[in-house]
């Protein structure tokens, strides 16, 4: 029996890195998986994956940065699945056109990070909610950040975002508490995702980018995909039944270790 047969799963940002690592654990323990992510591509080869090994997954393709699409991934995920158990708002972006100071931020770019890393996370949760409760309760898991503990430099949207995103979880825990849904979040530190490598640029040494990005964490590393997939089965579960309107920092150590002093982040 795995810890989430049965269990139906959406996971917003499901195609590639954190998101593909949270797709594979929680179809590996039992769950039906819908992936929604912009990349079609690599969302199809996830779902297919899955499939041609015995699980069962559908991907929704849709861009977060539209209001209209979380409603459109819910709907998708409940006429195959019949419902919605867990939610994972994973999505989020950091485009490297981002790194300004507030004054040097367009408006556009702002309500584009605002809308993907955020807006959609409280859409999503409105409509997974209502299935939520016609299942008895529920499991939204918010993938955060490090950054929204504690930033860096030039990075105002991003910041702004994760820090929102641990208050709205904080927030919704309370009204949803006595329906048995349970919302919490995660705030990784770096890890060995596409929004991490493609920070690199060309004139830099990858493997020395990527070690000094590990040196950054008291463990020595980066963190690997699925290892917050396993936090989130976690926190999905019954066995974090008495945990709500809390977060889990999977960092390596980097905020014990007080204020950075580097360029790195989650």
């Amino acid at each position: 029996m795995g810890t989430h047969d049965n269990k139906v799963a959406i996971v917003t940002g499901g195609a590639q890195g954190i998101g593909r690592g949270i797709v594979d654990v929680l179809s590996s323990e039992g769950a039906k998986v819908c992936i929604a992510d912009i990349s079609e591509e690599h969302g199809q080869e996830a779902a297919n994956s899955i499939n041609s090994n015995g699980g069962s997954a559908i991907f929704v393709a849709g861009n977060f940065e539209k209001s209209d699409v979380p409603e459109k991934v819910v709907n998708e995920c409940v006429s195959a699945f019949g419902g919605v158990d867990i939610l994972v708002n994973n999505v989020g972006i950091q485009p490297l056109t981002s790194y300004k100071n507030v004054e040097d931020t367009s408006e556009e770019l702002w309500d584009s990070i605002i809308n993907v890393n955020l807006k959609s996370y409280f859409l999503m949760s409105k409509y997974s909610i209502p299935h939520m409760k016609n299942n008895n309760g529920g499991s939204i898991v918010n993938i955060a950040s490090v950054q929204g503990l504690q930033s860096m430099k030039l990075v105002p949207p991003y910041a702004a975002s994760k820090g929102g995103v641990l208050s709205l979880t904080r927030q919704m825990s309370l009204d949803y508490a006595s329906e048995n849904i349970r919302v919490t979040a995660i705030c990784p530190g770096t890890f060995n995702t596409p929004m991490v490598t493609n920070s690199i640029g060309p004139e830099t040494d990858f493997d020395q980018a990527i070690k000094g990005f590990g040196e950054a964490h008291p463990i020595g590393r980066i963190g690997e995909p699925e290892e917050i997939g396993h936090a989130v089965s976690f926190l999905s579960s019954k066995k974090a039944g008495f945990i709500t309107g809390e977060y889990l920092v999977v960092d390596g150590g980097m905020m014990a270790q007080g204020a950075w002093d580097t360029g790195d982040q989650g």
